[in-house]
């Protein structure tokens, strides 16, 4: 692979799956761990960002560049998601498994929403500065 198949520079556009962008957002809220939408080298004009799980970042051995989730769904959105410690403080024993039941409805409702929510275009950070880039949501 040479110099330029690694330059992000090169990329115009991004096709993303929005249930994958609304997974990877949900995943680090309710688990350890980061989820980002991934574009690995080589680069070209559009490239397919996945989703990608991590605990350690190893960005900087392959020449990945990782979005976050919250930056390509709209942030009104990405505000309203539903938090479920909000939920759960003060309530007593009883009413903790109804209340978890309504959050997991609530973030259901929310990745419907989230799903249609994503933005036009993102910014990859990248070793000349920032580049900004079109989303293209696929399905």
């Amino acid at each position: 692979m040479g110099e330029a198949d690694r330059d992000p520079t090169t990329i115009r556009s991004l096709a993303i799956s929005p249930k994958d962008a609304v997974d990877a957002f949900v995943y680090g809220r309710e688990n350890p761990g980061e989820g980002v939408l991934r574009i690995t080298p080589p680069f070209h004009g559009r490239m397919r960002a996945r989703i990608h799980v991590y605990h350690v970042d190893d960005a900087p051995v392959t020449g990945a560049i990782h979005v976050a989730p919250a930056d390509v769904i709209e942030a009104d959105v990405v505000d309203a998601y539903p938090t479920l410690e909000d939920e759960l403080e003060g309530a007593d024993a009883a009413e903790t498994e109804r209340i978890r039941e309504r959050h997991g409805d609530a973030v259901e409702e929310w990745r419907a929403t989230a799903r249609t929510a994503l933005v036009d275009s993102v910014s990859l950070e990248t070793a000349a500065g920032t580049h900004r880039v079109d989303v293209k949501p696929l399905g």
